[in-house]
């Protein structure tokens, strides 16, 4: 099995043999990312592929807070390029849960709170430690806690 990392080398490759400017560029920038955090700490090490997810999630969600800034400045062709790296790096990861998912792995977390005596708004904390790996970078935070509170709220 090849590990994420070796996956966006080999696709880094072929995306340069095919001149694809803009999918090699992302990729580039990606294993730059990839590469820092090896070596950031103390000892360098080989990442893990969910730790190399994160940081390609994490990098994803700078394209679209770019792209947002961008088509606020009024600056379109940018927006669009930020818009199109992003979707190059959604290829390497999970699925996004569709509402009803996020809804439904949501609700479980609420009752597992409750059942260990979480309860009310101060009950966000307790929710959001169970349900956040279950999750693991299928949905952004900010949809996640708002699913928290609306089902908190009901």
């Amino acid at each position: 099995m090849t590990t994420l990392k070796a996956k966006l080398k080999d696709d880094l490759t072929a995306a340069i043999r095919a001149r694809d400017e803009l999918r090699s560029s992302t990729l580039r920038l990606t294993l730059t990312a990839v590469q820092k955090e090896e070596v950031a700490g103390t000892t360098a090490r080989e990442l893990s592929d969910d730790e190399v997810e994160k940081i390609v999630a994490r990098e994803a969600k700078k394209r679209r807070e770019a792209a947002e800034a961008f088509t606020q400045g009024g600056r379109a062709e940018s927006a669009e390029r930020e818009l199109a790296e992003g979707e190059v790096l959604a290829e390497y990861l999970p699925k996004p849960l569709s509402d009803d998912e996020l809804n439904s792995l949501v609700a479980d977390a609420v009752a597992e709170a409750r059942a260990g005596g979480a309860e009310g708004p101060r009950a966000m904390g307790a929710v959001m430690k169970i349900v956040n790996p279950r999750i693991a970078g299928r949905a952004d935070g900010g949809r996640v806690a708002a699913a928290v509170k609306r089902a908190l709220a009901g």
